[in-house]
């Protein structure tokens, strides 16, 4: 039990971790293509971490010919096309409340694959915690508002979610023979070709390192060198929390943590209140309570069904 109430930890501080680091990303986006951003965290992440382990631990880099397939795939999908359909979509116009939703619906394909592909079992627990925690962020994100129809933005969101579920099923599978930070270095790195191969490197806008953010808010005029908050990003919003969540999902199913994932957005829109004054109305509040009773009843739920 201890390790598995220390694996939620892991994965509900991963959590925090995403949703503060909205604030930063949010700020640097007025000066920069969030594309480019994506590229420089894949990057800084593979940097960082291939540094430490080549200088601490090598032979956590090599890696079998089979094993290089599946990670271009895990990298390629699992982190460059998550955040491609995401971006796009937002992009698009689609409101960040409907792609946030479109987005977490990988818990119901996820648990789709495992029932109807894998012939696993499914709970009936981790259906109805499923079911609350979406219907949660449908109320936290208020999906209503502002909603535009566009079809490509639709899809990118989608695929987001596609993309969203295969990362916690690989992350589960890989998980069981090779180290976090391992994952984390070979799946950065095939996003990172991914993001070279669609964004070449003299594309970026390098100039924005050298630029004043305003951090704006409640620290309104308050300027930060861009390369401080993009560091930050690469850092607090990607290394980090990528780090936890992966060390987390060791010792959880792929559904409970795709489900315990949810208490991002809603962690998200409450730093947004204390930060931005984005307050939450009466039914935000609601849908809150309704993401975390979801996410209670999807920790409860048994991964194996009684034995006769």
């Amino acid at each position: 039990m201890l390790t598995k109430h220390r694996a939620e930890f892991l994965l509900a501080l991963g959590a925090v971790f995403f949703s503060a680091s909205g604030i930063i990303v949010t700020v640097i986006l007025k000066y920069m293509p969030a594309f480019h951003l994506a590229q420089f965290r894949s990057i800084s992440a593979v940097l960082i971490l291939g540094t430490y382990v080549a200088l601490t631990r090598p032979e956590l880099l090599k890696a079998k010919k089979a094993e290089l397939k599946r990670f271009v795939v895990y990298g390629v999908v699992g982190f460059a096309l998550v955040n491609f359909g995401y971006l796009l979509g937002i992009e698009r116009g689609v409101p960040l409340g409907l792609v946030l939703i479109l987005e977490f619906t990988a818990s119901i394909w996820i648990a789709l694959w495992i029932k109807l592909v894998r012939r696993g079992y499914v709970a009936n627990e981790m259906w109805l915690a499923v079911f609350l925690s979406f219907t949660g962020l449908i109320l936290v994100s208020k999906v209503w508002n502002g909603f535009k129809f566009d079809l490509i933005g639709l899809a990118a969101s989608l695929l987001c979610a596609f993309a969203l579920a295969a990362y916690f099923l690989m992350s589960e599978k890989i998980g069981k023979t090779r180290e976090p930070i391992s994952m984390l270095i070979f799946g950065m790195t095939f996003a990172s070709i991914f993001w070279l191969v669609v964004l070449p490197p003299w594309t970026f806008p390098f100039e924005v390192f050298t630029t004043p953010m305003n951090l704006g808010g409640i620290a309104e005029g308050t300027m930060v060198p861009g390369w401080i908050m993009i560091a930050s990003a690469a850092v607090f919003g990607t290394v980090v929390p990528y780090m936890l969540v992966l060390s987390g999902m060791r010792h959880l199913s792929a559904s409970t943590s795709s489900v315990i994932g949810m208490l991002e957005p809603v962690i998200a829109g409450a730093f947004a209140w204390i930060w931005f004054g984005q307050s939450w109305d009466f039914i935000q509040l609601i849908g809150a309570a309704i993401v975390l009773v979801g996410i209670y009843l999807a920790d409860r739920a048994k991964t194996a069904p009684d034995s006769q």
